[in-house]
């Protein structure tokens, strides 16, 4: 759903007159709301967790949060307002922000997109924005396999792409079924494609994750 301007907005002013009541981003000037089922919803709150969990269990000043919005750049030089369905930012860079309702500038350490009706979105525009901006490591979690062929393969099957930023440019790694998600960032992680996919169904995974 688009919310009606009378001009494009700025960053800035997205900042400013974006509504409380849901998820929005700003795209190309104007504000969208970002709507998402259950299930998606599920499947960010697992992996929320299960990152959380590696943070405590390593002792590492991260935050991980579901609410952060980052300003990103479109290939146009257009300012952009993104929130990811799961975002960690160091513990630092989260303390500047404490007082304040400002969206967060600096690359994040690690963005996650659950993949939904929009999901070129994030298979395109947002592989292209959040490499610009130099996020190190960047997850799209297609549970339901609706992307196109053309990244899931013929069959189509639910998968991770786990795209990791190497001298500027994202290398991909797509993983599937019983595979184990290698992540950068985790290393220790011990999550699989299938684990993920289950999530969806169930919030009773979370006490598991």
């Amino acid at each position: 759903m688009t919310i009606s301007t009378t001009k494009p907005l700025t960053f800035e002013e997205f900042l400013q007159v974006c509504p409380e009541d849901g998820n929005y981003e700003l795209i190309d000037g104007e504000i969208i709301k970002m709507e998402a089922t259950g299930a998606h919803k599920n499947v960010a709150r697992f992996l929320l967790f299960a990152f959380n969990d590696e943070i405590k269990r390593l002792k590492l000043d991260w935050v991980v949060d579901k609410d952060i919005v980052i300003r990103t750049f479109s290939n146009e030089g257009t300012e952009r307002g993104r929130r990811p369905d799961v975002s960690l930012v160091e513990g630092r860079i989260w303390d500047r922000y404490l007082n304040t309702y400002a969206a967060i500038t600096e690359p994040l350490i690690l963005a996650v997109e659950v993949a939904s009706s929009n999901w070129d979105d994030d298979y395109i525009d947002k592989v292209d924005e959040y490499q610009r901006l130099g996020i190190p490591e960047y997850w799209i979690v297609d549970y339901l396999a609706v992307a196109s062929r053309n990244y899931l393969g013929n069959p189509k099957v639910p998968t991770v792409s786990v795209y990791h930023l190497v001298e500027g440019v994202y290398q991909v790694k797509r993983y599937t079924g019983n595979d184990l998600i290698i992540s950068p960032t985790f290393p220790e992680l011990q999550l699989t494609v299938a684990t993920v996919v289950a999530a969806s169904r169930s919030r009773n995974m979370f006490d598991e994750g």
